[in-house]
């Protein structure tokens, strides 16, 4: 087939870009971002110019009415043409029997909980699925069904590729989607490894049963004297304490998200992290300060306060 009739449709001026255009800074800043963005390249064959004009458009803000669904993506690209084509990815839904596995699985680690709940996509969350016999990223053709309504014969065309971008830059901010695409919302898969962490049997969408079979059983207090209240009846168990740096720092902060009134372009937990954290560094080395860890200098240690 001849490409003139390409290089004539390529040449036709192009609308600008509509006021709602979605313009890309940077995709593919997180590790998981990149491999979104590694997978729609290896899996678009010949098609490299497509991928290039297709960051063109993502930069120009051409992708608008962005829609993330169970599954699907869809979203509208202004081109040459006076209606903006329709594009829309979808990826394999998972399973409930694979999603069980994967839980399962990430259940077993417990930084995977600590990082979800911060935000944030554990590195070695793949290997969860894998555990269940699939990918949360798509690694084979099958895996992701793309359409356009542009006349371009080519997978992925500018418009796909368009979109791809964009939704990779979405999902550097919010990874859950990643989640979504597969078929369940952030909140069933943090319910069902809550679920899965507690030892409860989660439903096939993810949610522990919360009935309780049997009476539960009250409680009988004695008399107690009045002199005795506040005696302990027998000594108590010697006290240790244990100080450990957290396993996502900031994890709080960025739970609670932007408050309202935020002016900031910066989030909270971007601009008081670092703060929080040094002071939580702080903290521990004055808390352990003389331990093995880190040992007091010889000025420091057996030294008296002066008097004031």
């Amino acid at each position: 087939m001849s490409d003139a009739w390409w290089d004539e449709y390529e040449s036709r001026p192009k609308r600008p870009p509509p006021a709602r255009g979605i313009k890309m800074k940077k995709a593919g800043t997180t590790w998981w971002g990149q491999r979104w963005l590694e997978a729609l390249e290896r899996l678009s064959g010949g098609y490299s110019n497509r991928l290039s004009r297709g960051r063109s458009y993502a930069r120009a803000g051409r992708t608008h009415d962005l829609v993330v669904k169970a599954g699907e993506v869809t979203a509208r690209v202004t081109g040459s043409r006076p209606t903006p084509y329709k594009v829309s990815l979808r990826l394999t839904k998972l399973e409930d029997a694979t999603w069980d596995k994967a839980i399962g699985a990430m259940a077993a680690q417990a930084h995977f909980s600590a990082e979800l709940l911060a935000g944030e996509m554990p590195k070695g969350i793949d290997e969860a699925f894998q555990v269940a016999g699939a990918s949360l990223f798509p690694e084979r053709e099958s895996d992701l069904h793309t359409h356009c309504t542009c006349p371009d014969w080519a997978n992925p065309c500018k418009h796909v590729a368009a979109t791809h971008y964009v939704l990779g830059e979405a999902l550097d901010k919010e990874p859950f989607l990643l989640f979504e695409l597969r078929g369940r919302t952030r909140d069933e898969v943090l319910a069902a490894l809550r679920a899965a962490r507690r030892g409860a049997a989660p439903d096939a969408r993810g949610k522990a049963a919360t009935h309780v079979d049997g009476q539960v059983p009250s409680v009988q207090l004695g008399k107690v004297p009045a002199g005795a209240y506040e005696a302990w009846r027998e000594t108590p168990p010697p006290l240790h304490l244990g100080l450990e740096r957290p396993e996502a720092p900031g994890a709080l902060l960025r739970q609670l998200g932007t408050p309202p009134g935020w002016t900031e372009s910066a989030s909270p937990a971007e601009l008081l992290g670092p703060l929080i954290r040094a002071a939580s560094e702080r903290a521990l080395r004055l808390a352990l300060l003389g331990s093995e860890e880190f040992p007091a200098s010889p000025r420091r240690r057996g030294r008296r306060p002066r008097g004031g």
